[in-house]
């Protein structure tokens, strides 16, 4: 039987739910969701594996107007993207008017030569009357697309459709990851972004632009305990400012508690296996400014 093999790109603006959306088509979390604008800063890749195909969704940053070196930089992943892929998606927000950042992406996009597909997300949040007006709007400003799709990455709508008008469109070739894959991020990737996400539910709003999470496995552990077959990581969260090291820490430490409880619980489900993870905040003045730091991190 011929397989169908190949690579999605998501890009949109800040917070019109890509990595939602990413989720739900790969029906695994793989990519951290907030509500905060420019959570994202990586590309993140998650994998549906079929009978007939394996689809490689690339979750990208939201593009926008930089402010410092990491929204350079951010920028740069998601817009690299767009030639390496065999389909693009571009997410619009259903709940939002369509604004400038919708229109320079879509310019974006259209400078490439890779088929491309509107998906206007959040369709849950408005009616059906404001989605067939989206969708008019989207075809009238956005220039033209293969297809325009109405979806919600949060319910679920639209999502089997959009898989199904993704699929065809790929090409013939081998699967690039094996079965049960969901994801290509190392356990450590995966746990550091889980108590980035935990962390921002909780922290005020000049935080998420400000924190940073790297984890590694404990260098005085095996990298699986023999006895257990248990995750042993240390956490380092990196803030820019004294002020938000105390935000992060919380009240006799409850916030960083629990968001660590969090993570750790949701790092289980994901690995099958007993996680124990340590924390510890430092004051990082201007990373996100800072070529070293950003290297440091891998950003």
């Amino acid at each position: 039987m011929t397989n169908q093999s190949g690579f999605i790109t998501l890009v949109g603006r800040p917070n019109v739910g890509k990595s939602t959306l990413v989720n739900a088509l790969v029906g695994s979390k793989v990519a951290i969701v907030s509500n905060r604008p420019q959570t994202t800063r990586t590309t993140i890749r998650g994998v549906l594996t079929t009978e007939q195909s394996q689809m490689v969704f690339v979750d990208t940053p939201g593009i926008h107007k930089p402010r410092s070196l990491l929204g350079e930089r951010t920028n740069e992943r998601a817009v690299g993207t767009l030639a390496e892929v065999d389909a693009v998606c571009l997410v619009v927000d259903a709940s939002a008017p369509i604004g400038a950042g919708d229109r320079f992406v879509a310019n974006v996009v259209h400078r490439t030569d890779t088929p491309s597909f509107l998906v206007v997300n959040k369709i849950d949040r408005v009616g059906p009357g404001q989605i067939a007006a989206h969708l008019a709007m989207a075809q009238k400003t956005l220039g033209d697309f293969d297809e325009f799709l109405p979806v919600s990455g949060r319910t679920g709508d639209g999502i089997e459709e959009l898989r199904r008008v993704l699929e065809p469109r790929l090409p013939e070739g081998p699967r690039y990851y094996p079965d049960g894959m969901v994801t290509d991020q190392p356990e450590t990737a995966l746990a550091a972004e889980l108590l980035r996400e935990k962390l921002l539910a909780v922290a005020r709003d000049e935080l998420p632009h400000s924190i940073a999470v790297t984890v590694e496995e404990d260098e005085e552990e095996e990298e699986r305990d023999r006895d257990d077959g248990s995750w042993r990581l240390r956490a380092v969260i990196r803030v820019e400012r004294d002020s938000q090291k105390g935000i992060v820490i919380g009240k006799g430490g409850t916030v960083l508690r629990d968001a660590g409880t969090a993570a750790r619980t949701e790092l289980e489900a994901l690995l099958g296996a007993p996680v124990h993870l340590t924390t510890r905040v430092v004051v990082d003045p201007a990373w996100p400014r800072r070529a070293p730091s950003l290297d440091r991190l891998g950003l």
